[in-house]
């Protein structure tokens, strides 16, 4: 077996071993300016990391809002200020709620 061979069965197992989790978000209001960001999505993101979960972030148009997708179906939605700002998502009550539907989801 070549190299590359070797390479890309490796590759497949990681790929099917990490489960992708899509965040499509929405701009908020932060000292008078709105705009997307995701200082609020630290924590979620770290979370869901912490447990295998590959992580891809979608702007909406939507304000304020985060919308957890799992193969294309929708299984968590709250607002991005209900999000504590930064951190491990550990002690965001919010967070664990998102974490246990996307884990439900599998």
């Amino acid at each position: 077996m070549h190299i590359e061979s070797v390479t890309q069965v490796t590759h497949n197992k990681q790929c099917q071993q990490m489960r992708g989790s899509h965040f499509c978000y929405g701009p908020y209001k932060s000292s008078g300016v709105i705009q997307h960001r995701t200082f609020r999505l630290q924590g979620l993101q770290a979370a869901l990391r912490a447990r295998g979960h590959l992580c891809v972030l979608e702007e909406t148009r939507e304000w304020n809002i985060v919308e957890l997708v799992v193969s294309g179906e929708v299984v968590f939605t709250c607002n991005i200020n209900d999000l504590e700002f930064g951190g491990d998502g550990k002690l965001d009550p919010v967070c664990r709620e998102a974490v246990a539907a996307v884990e439900s989801a599998y």
